[in-house]
């Protein structure tokens, strides 16, 4: 067997990814006519979607950008906050946000620092190793981000749009296009079970909240669903010391086949945002009926607990506080608990984000029209926004928020419309690419005046008049 070659080091792998970039011409010249106080683009949101987007455009010459992000630096993203599993669930071969470059994948930089057999033997890639991988992305790309610093309102002010902003300086930020790098919880919030809203939040809390797990010790807990962020944050109770937790799942079975995952090509990537709107419906609606499966490697984290329980079958009927813990009715007959845990997912009901409240009522839906008729709605799909080619939003009605041409939803809320391109790891690139391809033909139409003044104006030679001898004097000499 032949020796594996060492580790190149992260100097060598920041010079390789460096000299790449030299030979594409990377970045491209800033071409962008400037206007004093203004971006062209802010990407609210600095994780891995954010970080892609923004380098994204910053490769393609758009340079006056900037990403903004409440977390503190290394914190943005559910990577070390409130994804609570072990390791991704992607192949850990997977190109990612590298949009093209080698020397940016997560492979690259892995092996430059522990080396192709630590490659070999690693299996998947655990989350925190993953954000710190996201970090060095920002900073070998040296990406602009603001970090805790909060949009509390978007408007429009004129052709721009004026973003009222918490945690920095200026409070007002004025851009031209506005991309919504805001993850899995879209442009919505925390979807709730009816049975949940009015039961005090001291006995329950969603599957994204900062749960403290610490007072979970010695507690009967109740966790709702089967999918992985119910395993995770069960199996991260059982390990804190719960004195037990059930799963309580709806469903007779559960999930075992991962379809999307299972049909996954560049066709799919590609081919699906140009689907007719019934054949979109179909692959999202037939998906989402099935339901992904959790993890396997997440379930054996719970089950391997004595003092797990799965109840299948086992829908909620009502949830209300009694004698200081929560009565609750299933299906299955009443039980009690100390402590639930809504593994419930995310909602695309524009109206419960506040910093949107100007955008919401204008932002059309597919329920608005371009929903199939015949089609079931699965999990409030038809909520989901009616986007245009390049993620911009629609107008419900033609002509009253024309800003929305200039929004685009990159995160899991374009889903319906284009694909999963732009909130998980295996297409993000492709999705990065398709946003700044129409911003960047939107700024170009935008100043077209301007390219063409610039056209005119243009005048260095490449040839300097000695190069050639005019013949015409003699022609005329020997026709005279």
């Amino acid at each position: 067997m032949t020796d594996l070659p060492p580790p190149e080091g992260l100097d060598r792998l920041e010079a390789r990814l460096a000299m790449d970039m030299t030979l594409l011409e990377l970045p491209a010249k800033p071409w962008v006519p400037g206007r004093e106080g203004v971006r062209d683009v802010v990407v609210v949101g600095a994780g891995m979607c954010g970080l892609a987007a923004t380098a994204k455009l910053i490769l393609t010459g758009i340079t006056n950008v900037v990403a903004l992000d409440a977390a503190p630096a290394g914190r943005e993203g559910p990577w070390v906050t409130f994804a609570r599993m072990q390791t991704l669930r992607s192949p850990k071969q997977l190109a990612g946000p590298s949009l093209g470059l080698p020397a940016l994948t997560f492979r690259a930089w892995f092996t430059a620092q522990w080396g192709e057999a630590a490659w070999d033997a690693l299996d998947k890639i655990p989350k925190d190793m993953w954000m710190t991988y996201l970090v060095w992305y920002r900073r070998v790309l040296d990406l602009p981000v603001a970090n805790n610093t909060r949009v509390t309102g978007v408007e429009a002010e004129g052709d721009l749009i004026t973003l009222t902003v918490e945690g920095a300086k200026p409070a007002r930020i004025l851009t031209r296009h506005l991309v919504l790098a805001t993850g899995r919880s879209g442009l919505g919030g925390f979807a709730v079970p009816a049975f949940l809203q009015g039961v005090d939040r001291r006995y329950w809390a969603h599957s994204a909240d900062d749960i403290d797990f610490t007072v979970l010790r010695g507690k009967r807990v109740a966790v709702i669903g089967a999918g992985a962020s119910s395993m995770d944050n069960a199996a991260t109770a059982l390990e804190a010391g719960a004195d037990s937790v059930d799963m309580l799942i709806r469903r007779k079975q559960m999930p075992r086949i991962n379809k999307m995952t299972g049909i996954g090509s560049q066709g799919v990537v590609h081919g699906m945002h140009l689907l007719p709107d019934a054949w979109k419906w179909k692959f999202v609606n037939y998906t989402a009926a099935t339901q992904t499966p959790p993890p396997r490697s997440s379930t054996l984290r719970v089950s391997r607990h004595a003092n797990a329980r799965f109840y299948l079958d086992c829908g909620i009927v009502s949830v209300r506080e009694d004698a200081g813990e929560l009565l609750v009715q299933t299906t299955q007959g009443p039980m009690r608990f100390d402590f639930m845990i809504a593994a419930t997912g995310f909602t695309n009901d524009f109206g419960g984000r506040p910093e949107f409240a100007n955008i919401a009522p204008h932002i059309r839906a597919w329920s608005d029209g371009r929903q199939p008729g015949d089609c079931p709605d699965q999990r409030g799909m038809s909520e989901a926004p009616d986007l245009g080619p390049s993620f911009e939003f629609r107008e419900k009605r033609p002509g009253a928020c024309p800003m929305l041409a200039r929004i685009h939803c990159f995160n899991d809320a374009a889903m319906l419309t284009h694909g999963k391109v732009s909130g998980d790891i295996p297409a993000i690139s492709a999705g990065a690419d398709r946003l700044v391809r129409g911003i960047a033909a939107s700024l170009f139409a935008a100043d077209v005046e301007t390219h063409f003044a610039n056209l005119i104006a243009f005048d260095t030679p490449e040839l300097q008049g000695d190069e050639w001898t005019d013949s015409t004097p003699l022609l005329k000499e020997r026709t005279a």
